[in-house]
């Protein structure tokens, strides 16, 4: 029988699409390798060690697409320690390119599947996940494909810290209503919301996304869903 992770593998391997840009080429071969998380040892004691910067909290962001939200969240809080996942290697190489130009102290990338990851890491060491516009898989058929499911919940359950929040974004009606039934029937996780406005607003100093913009053009409306780690 297929553990969680191995479902987990199947779905959010490595994967590759256009052919790399000789500066991007360059970025994942010298760069990448400065920021890249070796999870091939024992989980550290103390995730803040990760980090070249003196940090006090840390914030981890799955699958952040080109990094964009991501950098600009490191560079606005360089007491945070960042970890960005994205097993999408042109996103990755965007990333790193974008890091090659303005170097930052507090972040670390993963280049594999977030299972793995969030298995590593030491219990109760993460204060903020951010899942931000994730692959919809909107044919039902696959639904079972989305990342937001038991297990994957379970995981980010064990490395929140108490009081710890996980925001997800989606204009995806469907995976919006998902994610809410899972994470309320989820005992880890309760909705912060108390009116309409909390999910229909961005988060605060929200720099917005390609792939908002893009729901927005496309006459799509965003919901960006907050739950307090209980």
């Amino acid at each position: 029988m297929a553990t969680g992770r191995d479902n987990q593998r199947s779905f959010f391997g490595r994967r590759k699409g256009k052919t790399l840009r000789p500066k991007q080429r360059q970025a994942v071969d010298d760069v990448l390798p400065l920021y890249r998380i070796d999870i091939s040892g024992p989980s550290p004691a103390d995730a803040a060690g990760l980090f070249e910067a003196d940090v006090d909290r840390m914030r981890l962001e799955i699958g952040f697409g080109g990094g964009e939200h991501f950098l600009h969240r490191a560079a606005e809080q360089p007491e945070t320690g960042f970890i960005g996942v994205e097993p999408f290697v042109n996103g990755m190489a965007k990333c790193a390119a974008a890091l090659a130009e303005e170097p930052l102290r507090n972040v670390r990338l993963f280049d594999e599947e977030a299972a793995l990851l969030l298995d590593w890491l030491p219990e109760n060491s993460v204060d903020h996940v951010d899942l931000l516009y994730p692959d919809p898989w909107p044919k039902k058929r696959h639904w079972k494909r989305r990342f937001v499911n038991e297990e994957s919940l379970d995981r980010l359950a064990r490395v929140l810290k108490p009081g710890g929040v996980f925001c997800f974004a989606s204009d995806i009606d469907t995976y919006v209503n998902w994610t809410l039934l899972h994470c309320r029937s989820h005992p880890a996780f309760a909705w912060r919301a108390e009116t309409a406005q909390d999910w229909r607003r961005p988060y605060p100093g929200w720099p917005g996304t390609r792939y908002e913009a893009k729901a927005v053009r496309e006459d799509r409306t965003p919901a960006y869903l907050t739950f307090r780690r209980v």
